[in-house]
């Protein structure tokens, strides 16, 4: 038998409270005690997050019926995601705001190893926790962030172009008959839109250079009345500072309309940043350091100069406007490393860009205590609706360890946040856990 529950501590108190603030996004009152449980064994020490596993740590006495419990709350039951991850940025952004304002949002994607071709989204395409393409799913998120914490508030699967080719796949993977294909960058977009209809708190739109080396992400950015800061790629084509497209010629007589198109010539074309980069002067050249890291304060060299972007601009009545092009070059690398284009003022000093390019590595840090903490990628089904209800369900959790962190110390971390569960029984091996070694 499992050990009796100790009175309950202000930690699973205040947990409590913050389910007792999401049930109503779970719909159906049978649900708000799994939702509950869902959350804490998420919480929970334990190296596997997926159903079989939490259902042993949370009732080793009757497994076999939390299981049911569980697997129906993430994998049948039809709770909205949108609903349940704005209640989590209700209750958790109050909480972040105490220490800021938000100053940004960003934009990212993750991937998950998957083998075999049946979960749904699976597909062979570069998964960063790989380092290499392979089979994986990937999804799209936006969060929002202060100088001191993010929360994801809203989580897409990305389905490639082929499972949006085969109807009946995507049937028996649950994909909703509305979800056509999108690349990420549209995806993201999908997501802020949906961010300002409601109304949350704006920032700076950040994104690597997956997102920032389309031209039409960045119109639309700008379009929707948002500034960025966002990665782009080398080979990227802008106006050297102080030059733009040349104007289109003047109407030739008895030759038709008046010609609206920018010009190039052979003796005036755009350049790549990195070709610009290297041809600044060594006194462009900056050292910035932007936040502490563990042994000492990150450091680099950067430049930062006016430009107009180039691309396709012949196509174009009028030149883009200006914008800053943010340049990397390490003093011990042999050329630069990073580039990014951003909106923000012309005014901005390049300790200020500089702090908020490298503001995304916040997004990385949510990313990997979501997967080793919380076991984002834990979920062992195969169908759209529970790989979307976990990582919600994932979030949800991790929403209450920001405010812990908030409230408390940026120290508090999973499986240390004061929940208790029963005992495990000696023998029980959930699926998938390592064989213990013979004895002799």
């Amino acid at each position: 038998m499992g050990s009796r529950l100790s009175a309950p501590g202000p930690q699973e108190k205040r947990f409590a409270a913050y389910m007792d603030g999401l049930a109503n996004a779970a719909g159906h009152v049978d649900r708000h005690i799994p939702l509950k449980k869902y959350c804490t064994g998420l919480l929970l020490p334990g190296e596997r997050k997926s159903v079989e596993p939490m259902a042993a740590r949370l009732a080793p006495d009757n497994v076999r019926r939390m299981h049911q419990s569980l697997h129906h709350l993430v994998a049948d039951a039809p709770w909205n995601d949108q609903e349940m991850l704005e209640q989590v940025r209700q209750q958790v952004l109050p909480s972040m705001e105490k220490h800021g304002p938000v100053m940004a949002w960003i934009i990212d994607d993750t991937g998950f190893p998957k083998q075999g071709k049946h979960s749904v989204g699976v597909a062979r395409q570069y998964c960063g926790q790989l380092g290499k393409s392979d089979n994986s799913q990937a999804a799209v998120s936006l969060s929002v962030s202060t100088w001191n914490s993010s929360l994801p508030i809203a989580w897409r699967l990305y389905l490639p172009e082929v499972w949006c080719q085969d109807a009946e796949r995507c049937r028996r993977a649950g994909v909703p008959e509305e979800i056509a294909f999108q690349t990420k960058p549209e995806i993201a977009l999908g997501q802020i839109r949906q961010a300002m209809e409601r109304q949350v708190p704006v920032g700076v739109v950040l994104a690597d250079a997956g997102y920032g080396k389309g031209t039409q992400f960045r119109t639309a950015l700008t379009e929707l009345g948002l500034q960025y800061i966002v990665g782009i790629e080398s080979n990227a084509t802008v106006w050297k500072p102080g030059q733009q497209p040349l104007p289109a010629p003047p109407r030739k007589p008895g030759r038709g309309a008046t010609p609206k198109r920018l010009q190039r010539n052979a003796g005036h074309q755009p350049v790549s940043v990195k070709q610009l980069a290297l041809s600044l002067p060594s006194s462009a050249w900056k050292d910035i350091g932007w936040r502490p890291g563990s042994q000492h304060t990150l450091r680099s060299r950067f430049a930062a100069v006016r430009v107009r972007p180039a691309h396709r601009d012949e196509k174009r009545a009028v030149p883009y406007p200006e914008e800053w092009l943010l340049i990397e070059w390490p003093r011990k690398e042999s050329e630069p490393a990073k580039y990014w284009l951003s909106t923000l003022s012309a005014k901005t000093s390049l300790k200020s860009l500089v702090k908020m390019a490298k503001h995304r590595w916040i997004i990385e840090r949510d990313y990997e205590e979501l997967k080793q903490e919380l076991g984002l990628g834990h979920y062992e089904g195969r169908g759209w609706r529970g790989f979307h209800h976990h990582a919600t369900l994932c979030i949800a959790a991790y929403g209450f360890l920001i405010s812990e962190r908030n409230r408390f110390s940026p120290s508090v971390r999973a499986g240390h946040v004061g929940l208790s569960a029963p005992e495990p029984l000696p023998n029980f091996r959930p699926r998938g856990s390592p064989r213990a070694p013979r004895t002799a």
